[in-house]
This record gives C-alpha cells, structure tokens and sequence, in this order.
C-alpha cells in the first residue's frame, strides 16, 4: 500500500496490474471539475423578459407576486408588457434583471452550483441564488441601490467609456496621467476595459488611449460614473442596509467583483458588497480564478448572452476549454 494509503492498483490504459485493496489511476487529473453559475448586470433587459417563466412554473409566479409587493408597484407588468424605454429606467432595470436571474435559479430544479459570480448588480441575484441572503432581503438592498445609484448620477454627473484592444496596464496609466476623476471600473475580459469617472477627464483618457493604440474609445450610454468614487453619496447610503441585512454563509463560494476571490465568510461577504459600488469589477480576473479552482462549466442564468461572450473570450485567452451554457 501507498504512503497514502490509496495507491496499490495501477492502471495503465487498457492493462493493469493488482498488487493490493485500492485504486490509483495513473496519469488523470485529480482536479474534480465544477460548474459554475454566473448572473449578468444591468443592460441585459429587454421586452418580454421573463415572461415565458412566470407561464410556466407556479413558484415563479408567487416569487414574481412577491416583489410587485416588495417593490410597491406592478414590476412583474413592466417586465411582461413594457417597452425599452420602461425598461431604461433604473429603478425598473436593476430589479428586473434581478428577479429573471434569481426565480430562474430558484426553478431550475438541477441547480446545484459550484460556485457562483455576477457582474455588478449581477452579484446580489449570485448571493441569493447561493443562499447567503434571502430573496426578499436581496431584493430590498437591490431596490435601494437603483434608487440611489439614480440620485447620484443626478447630483453627481459622469459618464463611461469602453476601451477595445490594450492590456489593463495601459488603460490603468493613462487614466493615472489624466487631471481629474477616472478609473478602470470593468475589467471585462482580455483587452476591453470600461474606465468610468468625471466626463471631461474620461474624454481625455479617451484620447490618451486612442493614441496609445486603442482600436476603440467607445463613450456609453450610462446616466452616471458607476463603479468610480463619484457613486460615494450612494455607497454611503446602500451601506445602511447592507449593514442591518442578515447574511450567512453560501452554499458555495461567491467570487466577488472588489477581490475576485471565493468568498463563503458572510462579514467578508458584506465588506466586499460594501465596496462594490466604488470600486472596479474584476470579472476577467475572477473567470481566470473560477477555471484555477476547476470551473469547467458556465452557465449563465438571466436575460441576455453577454457573460457567456465574456466567458468565452476569457477562457479563450487563458488557453482553458470549457463549456459554455446560457438560460433564459
């Protein structure tokens, strides 16, 4: 018998040899492959969103019931009948989009995770798809965020711009070098990075980049400078409920946007979740962490196909083969 107490039949292929009571198979990978959840963000909404669930499974319509009275209005209808332009409006959006993520996986009678991530707002519809907080308090705190993440962007204007086609390290210098507000705030995949900050200085960081070789400085669409200090005033204000917000332990880890790190302890959790709101999402750094850990399959649970584009461009990069699922 081995020193470990497991290696005395070796396998060889098609021949073996049997020299004691236990198995050793001799040149497998040991690393026990795992499925992972992911959960998208803000901008994956579209008309009819969730619909076909709520017709088709009782659980989801009573979820869906649920929030119309969490919320205090008729949400489930917005969703179902509403237009783009309804859909735009942040206090709709993130919830939204937090409700197809979160009653998909609480209908999917199969999900067992892993471990689990979301891009920005995605990470609230992750916690609560890996019980670390309930449904109903999770979709509190995302209300909340919406309505403050609104306020801010009225009080404090900023803008965002999406960077195609250099390493992290030069957008991160550039925005260094610029005199006034912007930082690297989505690391989205290899080689596109969205900087975000006060709107004079993400258009010369624009323009030190496109010089730099960028193959596009992209301006967004967005009504403030997410993911930067300037969404402070709606940190500060999050924080008081996230404070007071029961969080336990997942049944998986969390692969959180501020550290891109497993996380199964509820105070790191609710430290990590404090600082989101100002701070960069790491999701091309917590994809490579995922695929470290043994990650072989993604899926995507929610509106849209976009973290499964993020998903494929990123294990691309990293030379790593995985599969790559979505669910709507």
């Amino acid at each position: 018998m081995g020193a470990n107490g497991t290696a005395n039949i070796r396998i060889f292929g098609d021949d073996f040899t049997i020299s004691g009571l236990f198995l050793t198979f001799v040149g497998l990978n040991e690393t026990v492959m795992k499925k992972a959840y992911v959960f998208p963000g803000q901008g994956a909404q579209f008309p009819g969103m969730a619909k076909e669930l709520y017709g088709q499974d009782a659980r989801a319509r009573e979820m869906f019931d649920r929030a119309d009275q969490i919320l205090g209005f008729d949400i489930t209808r917005i969703m179902f009948e509403g237009t783009d332009e309804d859909l735009k409006a942040t206090k709709v959006t993130q919830p939204a989009i937090f409700l197809h993520s979160t009653i998909l996986a609480a209908c999917t009678d199969d999900f067992r995770p892993d471990m689990v991530a979301g891009h920005s707002l995605g990470e609230f519809s992750a916690l609560a798809a890996a019980g670390a907080m309930s449904f109903d308090d999770a979709l509190r705190l995302v209300a909340i965020r919406a309505s403050e993440m609104q306020k801010c962007c009225e009080a404090v204007p900023g803008t965002m711009a999406a960077i195609i086609g250099l390493p992290d390290a030069a957008v991160e210098e550039a925005c260094a070098a610029v005199d006034g507000l912007v930082i690297a705030a989505n690391y989205n995949c290899d080689g596109q990075v969205v900087i975000s900050g006060e709107k004079d200085a993400v258009a010369e960081a624009c323009a030190r980049l496109k010089e730099a070789g960028a193959k596009r400085a992209l301006p967004l669409a967005v009504s403030g400078a997410f993911h930067s200090p300037l969404m402070e005033p709606a940190r500060l204000e999050l924080g008081k409920a996230i404070e007071v917000t029961p969080i336990v332990e997942p049944v998986c880890p969390v692969y959180q946007n501020v550290t891109a790190m497993p996380e199964t302890d509820p105070e790191k959790i609710k430290a990590n979740l404090l600082a989101q709101l100002t701070s960069p999402v790491r999701w091309t750094q917590s994809v490579k962490a995922m695929i470290a850990d043994g990650a072989d399959t993604f899926v995507e649970l929610g509106p849209g196909a976009v973290l499964q584009g993020l998903v494929k461009r990123i294990s691309g990069a990293a030379g790593a083969e995985v599969t790559i699922e979505g669910k709507q």
